[in-house]
């Protein structure tokens, strides 16, 4: 509980940006006197950013990738290589690999990896969704980026598992990618040399 040193309206947004994921007290006070040293015009066009996001965005019913258009803009592109789907775990990881330039397939979005220590298992993922994509008269190979550590191995190895009957090629992201390590901080050129050395799972 934020002591209230400044009176209730900073208090509570103190209290509101303490509950953002990697930020602390005094990051979340830091954020705050930010915000109040802002002009009205700012702090109005910041909120408004924040409601039409929570408003407008939604899951494209194809990849489900996050979006503010169904389907997203990477899945209504028919220049695309609709034989090609790459698996990742976050839509960051997406955006990793297209700053790449280098891919040009779909993709699908887990939201997460299986991870029993933390109660994930394959139904909290969106795995269903991929499995509902994939037609073997279209779709020849699934490249599974997964993050490089142990809950997107297991993720990687039980997503070969279920593709692989259907005789499509299952390919994982070389380890140029760094043990341990999130596709988001990874740079584009490690990434483009992790896709091209991909290898059969």
């Amino acid at each position: 509980m934020q002591v209230n040193y400044y009176g209730d309206p900073i208090t509570t947004l103190i209290e509101e940006f303490s509950k953002l994921p990697g930020i602390g007290g005094k990051s979340a006070q830091r954020l705050a006197f930010h915000i109040i040293r802002q002009s009205e015009e700012r702090a109005r066009s910041l909120a408004t950013a924040i409601i039409e996001a929570k408003e407008n965005v939604r899951y494209c019913s194809l990849c489900c990738n996050l979006t503010d258009a169904d389907p997203c803009r990477i899945c209504n592109n028919t220049k695309r290589l609709q034989g090609t789907i790459m698996v990742v775990e976050d839509p960051r990881d997406m955006a990793a690999y297209e700053r790449t330039n280098e891919y040009r397939g779909l993709y699908h979005v887990l939201h997460g990896a299986i991870s029993p220590m933390n109660g994930i298992g394959p139904d909290e993922l969106r795995i269903k969704e991929l499995l509902s994509r994939i037609d073997p008269g279209v779709i020849r190979e699934i490249i599974i980026a997964t993050n490089p550590n142990v809950e997107g191995e297991a993720t990687a190895l039980y997503l070969g598992r279920l593709i692989k009957p259907l005789g499509i090629s299952v390919t994982r992201i070389a380890h140029g990618v760094p043990v341990g390590g999130d596709l988001e901080f990874v740079d584009e050129v490690t990434l483009t040399r992790a896709l091209e050395g991909r290898r059969e799972i």
